[in-house]
């Protein structure tokens, strides 16, 4: 019992670790790439599409530089970032982690981002549970109107085969808060930003989009997947799969 408690710890643990790591400048909670707010401002005429999406994050001082590779999709400024958690490159996470989260049903994860809803979904469909939480008010408010978007060409770069203009961008809120990015668009994709790096707090965010395709995804894909279960937080979760492995479940919170 104690050995399975402290491999639930690690697996907490491992997993607020890496939200800290890939939770994006807005300050989001989940990990994933949040796309919407003044980052969805970007992305220009292009407001749906879906795209193969690599993030990284290294903080100043550190030489690690943690990798995750996923599946992105977007439409309007909703957003859908699956991710297998065992496919995360980083020295800061054990070896042994990923055989585990795997044995638990943890490994892959799917993070949706709701703003017309000011709510997140974080989906674990080898567990067939999910959480529900809202979103800061910077990702769930506000139109594209509300952003002023100003672009300083720095040069031209090659990014997987494509010309890209590398720019400097400032997004400025209505309260007069700026955001500062480098991004790459790519002239023969209508301006697509193929590469964004963004940092805050000495930390460095950086995505980069491949194998895009510039339709929009199914509806569907923005919502929780039927017959999953709705847990209130990432602790009860916790303790289900533990009184499951136990043999002694009780019905989810909130259901």
């Amino acid at each position: 019992m104690k050995k399975f408690l402290s491999l639930i710890s690690c697996l907490v643990l491992s997993l607020v670790s890496v939200q800290a790591q890939f939770g994006p400048p807005t300050g989001k909670s989940s990990p994933g790439p949040g796309l919407s707010g003044s980052t969805a401002k970007l992305f220009g005429e292009n407001s749906a599409f879906s795209a193969s999406l690599e993030m990284q994050t290294s903080a100043a001082n550190d030489p690690d530089t943690m990798s995750m590779p996923g599946k992105i999709y977007f439409d309007q400024g909703k957003s859908r970032f699956e991710m297998d958690m065992s496919q995360i490159k980083s020295a800061k996470i054990p070896p042994q982690m990923a055989a585990q989260m795997k044995s638990m049903g943890m490994d892959k994860m799917i993070v949706i981002s709701r703003p017309d809803k000011k709510v997140g979904y974080q989906i674990y469909p080898g567990m067939q549970a999910y959480l529900e939480s809202p979103l800061p008010d910077k990702e769930a408010g506000g139109q594209s109107d509300d952003y002023k978007l100003e672009m300083t060409e720095l040069g031209k770069e090659t990014l997987d085969g494509h010309p890209c203009i590398k720019n400097k961008a400032v997004v400025t809120e209505k309260d007069g808060t700026k955001h500062e990015s480098l991004i790459w668009n790519a002239e023969d994709l209508k301006k697509f930003p193929l590469k964004i790096e963004q940092t805050q707090e000495n930390t460095k965010v950086t995505m980069l989009f491949r194998d895009l395709k510039l339709s929009k995804p199914g509806a569907d894909l923005f919502d929780p997947p039927a017959g999953v279960t709705k847990y209130d937080s990432m602790q009860s979760m916790m303790q289900q799969i533990m009184m499951k492995q136990f043999g002694g479940a009780r019905p989810a919170q909130g259901q």
